[in-house]
């Protein structure tokens, strides 16, 4: 009866976050007298350190390329990314005495295009910055694994030497556009790759165009086009994409597309293209960004005694140590309904403009040694061992739905259950009772309105969390022992 009292209860404790009020008394307004439940609130000390992770796991929607000097440590900031593309399996093409354009008894493309689209919203810097790139073909596909934001696709062998590289100018703003073309995109451009070049495949073979290449393979050996997985391990590996040149600006990509053009026989018949996505939308086909930072520059950042950074792409985190023992000690015989913790923003040192970084909007409180396996694993937050918010009130706040509770329960039994083996579990395991707030991105998020006779209130659900790889940076108030950060909660017993 008193276990089923208290799974209750534990609900009406969120309204005790927000309150001041007298606490030792609730219990009676709640349960009957002979159960007389007593609760009680607490404050505790919470100590907090900047923390650099030497990278991060790559995986997400999210694609920059640039190279932008961070103001803050007015070094640069550099991002690449690599794309494979997707062969749908329901694609094909028409039969080939279909096409018109023929050579030497066989078929050519018309031309072939990279396309990367981009919204202008979420782009960082000047949009008339001139920018240079490189693309650069993969000698082998990347296989579908564990990969970081310092993981170096060129140093570790997988661009062709003798393959496909093309360099491109371009700038956000596109000035050759028409006004007219610019407005009808609403903010999303797109820069065009020509890759109409002569090109020579790895079996010694020139062909008209990149283009050409495909469209002869899908045709001689149509058994490399059944899948994704075909696709890329007998056709295109995948390209590199990175910043060879230009700075002041990091763009925004959110799709890349491979096309390749041809036209029918038929007059009648408009000229037509195949295309293949670049996106992280099946286990067989990867993206993984690369980052650059200047790691010296980040360094005296984090040593900053007066508060901790979160920043990002693969910048600062936020290391949390959480009073586990003091909390589970002095209440020993207590149940634990609630914890809720807030980290503070403080104001920026520098006048805030358009190349200031915006303080993430998301972030992620998760045990320090849990992070790889849950970005490796694709992990969702869960309320036990991750924890995820959004910047409300110039503050990142663990309360409600997503109050700590759970975290400190689990962190103290690993501890007890350790201890009955180990007599130096804690030696042995000195992140115990640590946490880590990490700037991070929902992906594809899940959305639920709910309508009253009075009002409609909307909430968006991330189906999965990713590292934030965009350009966040904020700086929180320090936990120390002399200016802890506190840490509220809410106790329940029965007074028997």
């Amino acid at each position: 009866m008193k276990l089923k009292y208290l799974t209750a209860i534990a609900f009406t404790a969120m309204a005790l976050n927000s309150c001041d009020e007298e606490t030792g008394k609730i219990g009676a307004s709640i349960t009957n007298t002979s159960d007389n439940l007593i609760m009680s609130a607490e404050h505790f000390d919470v100590l907090t350190n900047s923390y650099l992770p030497d990278s991060v796991y790559s995986y997400s929607e999210e694609c920059y390329l640039g190279l932008i000097i961070d103001p803050e440590t007015n070094t640069y900031v550099k991002s690449g990314f690599m794309a494979q593309f997707n062969m749908m399996e329901e694609t094909h093409l028409p039969q080939k005495n279909m096409i018109m354009s023929m050579e030497d008894g066989e078929i050519i493309a018309d031309s072939c295009a990279i396309i990367l689209y981009f919204d202008h919203t979420e782009t960082f810097g000047d949009s008339l910055a001139a920018m240079k790139l490189r693309v650069s073909e993969l000698d082998k596909p990347i296989e579908d694994g564990v990969h970081y934001s310092n993981f170096d696709p060129e140093a570790l062998g997988y661009l062709r030497d003798d393959g496909l590289k093309h360099y491109q100018s371009y700038s956000m703003a596109n000035m050759n556009w028409s006004d007219s073309l610019r407005n009808s995109l609403s903010g999303f451009y797109y820069l065009r790759i020509s890759l109409n070049e002569p090109y020579t495949a790895k079996d010694g073979n020139t062909y008209k165009n990149y283009g050409t290449y495909v469209l002869r393979n899908y045709y001689n050996h149509p058994e490399y086009f059944k899948n994704s997985y075909a696709f890329i391990h007998n056709v295109c590996p995948g390209f590199y994409f990175e910043n060879c040149d230009g700075v002041g600006l990091m763009s925004y990509f959110n799709q890349v597309d491979l096309r390749i053009y041809y036209r029918y026989k038929d007059e009648d018949l408009e000229s037509d293209f195949v295309s293949f996505l670049g996106t992280s939308s099946t286990q067989e086909v990867l993206q993984t960004i690369t980052v650059m930072n200047d790691k010296e520059s980040l360094k005296n950042l984090a040593s900053d005694s007066e508060c901790t950074f979160l920043k990002s792409p693969a910048g600062i985190f936020t290391e949390v140590t959480l009073p586990i023992d003091d909390i589970k000690q002095m209440h020993a015989n207590d149940s634990l309904l609630s914890a809720t913790v807030s980290f503070n923003r403080l104001n920026n040192v520098e006048e805030v403009n358009n190349y200031t970084f915006d303080a993430p909007p998301y972030v992620l409180l998760i045990e320090k040694d849990s992070i790889n396996v849950f970005f490796e694993k694709g992990r969702n937050y869960n309320n036990r061992y991750a924890f995820y918010t959004s910047l409300s009130k110039n503050a990142y706040s663990f309360s409600g739905n997503s109050d700590i509770s759970n975290l400190i329960v689990k962190m103290y039994n690993a501890k007890q259950e350790g201890l009955k083996n180990d007599p130096d579990w804690v030696a042995h395991h000195p992140n115990w009772n640590k946490a880590m707030l990490i700037p991070v991105y929902p992906i594809t998020a899940t959305t639920t309105t709910s309508t009253s006779l009075t009002t409609s209130t909307t909430s968006t659900t991330p189906v999965l969390i990713a590292n934030e790889m965009g350009l966040t940076s904020t700086r929180l108030i320090r936990g120390t022992k002399e200016n802890p950060i506190k840490i509220r909660v809410v106790f329940a017993k029965f007074n028997d």
